[in-house]
């Protein structure tokens, strides 16, 4: 395969998933084979460290330091957990993923495996995620018929089992130790940090958590080389990402772009622009991301990038505002979300959330001419609480909604007075 060519998604649009003999056809698992026969596990997180690989869940951390805090720490048992808890409205790369790429996400898994140590993993995916969950235990099956999965695999010193879990189709279920909780058989809610996964996850063990995504890139990273990762995407942000296009525009879908694009270039060529044809007032890259103006358009698609412009790529769940939209209504749906989604363990959360629920619903009945201080307070209150990072993210957009649609919410603010 082409180091400029698609790293995930390299079947055409609309083809069947990929199973064991197609991936094998186009190198699959020869980065697994080949570092067995190594025997140098180090040398993989080495790369994976060139490469610059940073997670694709939203938090976007360096993908070599969480193997490596695993491999070098005290030795005994030890768990890689595929993270495909993906329950946030407009995303659907990671069920894409696993659905039509299982043995990528399983390569990665293998590979996480070996370079950290670790004896077990987890695919993590909600139990109302049909289709990647059938192709996902297919794709197990054929491994484990294969040989790559078991005791002594390829008669190395190597032994690794996965086991495919069913999480709770809540939005919280998809944070790390929210993952670890529902494994363990709890309810599927985020935990106390420190300790931390990689210290002490899935019974009390050093936990590698990663996102699907973020896995799926190790076998490429490994097979072709660190340099030719970086041959994609930018100096500081490596590789591609995959983005979900929403069904407004008129090529919707799960896509695959380096980056260094930008979002004009997502929604008008990729996405072919809006299926109604109106302008862009502003783009959300993920829900739990800020607002981008359109003017903003064309920065490139970076972390460095829009973390100047105070946003970030999220996990690539693109919602995008068109003229004569109406704002005020699409920002309060996005509260309501996080209200009902918030699991009630943290009363800063539950206050929070509800707070800017009831700000939304006071603005869109005019009736809230101090929204912006009161949003502000509850940033300040909210800064370094809970469990999770559910508050900043219930936050950000709304937030950056603020400033990016100042006159929209100022005009909601004053309409019920100016209309009496």
């Amino acid at each position: 395969m082409s180091s400029t060519g698609p790293i995930l998604l390299t079947r055409p649009r609309g083809s069947a998933a990929e199973d064991l003999a197609a991936y094998r056809e186009c190198g699959g698992y020869s980065a697994l084979e080949r570092a067995i026969e190594s025997h140098e596990p180090a040398h993989l997180i080495r790369e994976i460290e060139a490469s610059g690989l940073r997670g694709r869940g939203g938090a976007a951390f360096p993908m070599a330091k969480k193997l490596r805090l695993a491999a070098e720490g005290p030795s005994g048992r030890k768990f890689i957990l595929a993270n495909g808890g993906e329950h946030e409205p407009g995303s659907n790369k990671d069920k894409h993923l696993v659905e039509f790429y299982p043995h990528k996400v399983l390569e990665g898994i293998l590979l996480a495996a070996y370079a950290s140590g670790a004896q077990k993993g987890f695919l993590y995916l909600i139990e109302d995620m049909l289709a990647p969950l059938a192709s996902a235990a297919k794709a197990i099956e054929e491994l484990r018929a294969d040989g790559l999965l078991g005791s002594r695999i390829r008669g190395s010193q190597f032994s690794f089992e996965i086991a495919l879990h069913r999480g709770p189709p809540t939005y919280v279920a998809g944070e790390e130790t929210a993952a670890i909780d529902a494994i363990e058989g709890g309810e599927g809610k985020p935990r106390e940090k420190p300790p931390y996964p990689g210290e002490s996850g899935i019974e009390a063990c050093p936990t590698t958590v990663s996102n699907v995504e973020t896995l799926a890139h190790l076998p490429f990273i490994l097979r072709e080389g660190a340099e030719a990762y970086r041959r994609l995407g930018t100096a500081e942000s490596s590789g591609s990402m995959l983005f979900t296009l929403p069904d407004s525009l008129v090529n919707p879908g799960v896509y695959e772009m380096p980056f260094g694009g930008s979002y004009r270039e997502l929604i008008e060529v990729v996405g072919g622009g809006t299926r109604s044809g109106r302008a862009v007032r502003g783009v959300l890259p993920a829900m739990s991301s800020a607002f981008i103006a359109a003017e903003h358009l064309d920065v490139p698609i970076s972390h460095e990038s829009l973390a100047k412009i105070g946003s970030s790529p999220g996990c690539g769940g693109i919602h995008v505002i068109e003229e004569g939209q109406d704002v005020i209504a699409e920002i309060s749906a996005i509260a309501e979300f996080f209200k009902r989604e918030q699991c009630g363990q943290c009363p800063p959360c539950r206050m929070v959330t509800s707070q800017l629920a009831h700000i939304m619903s006071a603005l869109q009945a005019g009736q809230a001419p101090a929204y912006a201080a009161q949003i502000e307070k509850l940033a300040d209150f909210g800064r370094g609480k809970g469990r999770c990072s559910l508050i900043q993210m219930a936050l950000a957009p709304i937030r950056s909604a603020t400033a990016v649609f100042a006159a929209d919410m100022q005009a909601a603010s004053t309409s019920s007075t100016e209309g009496s």
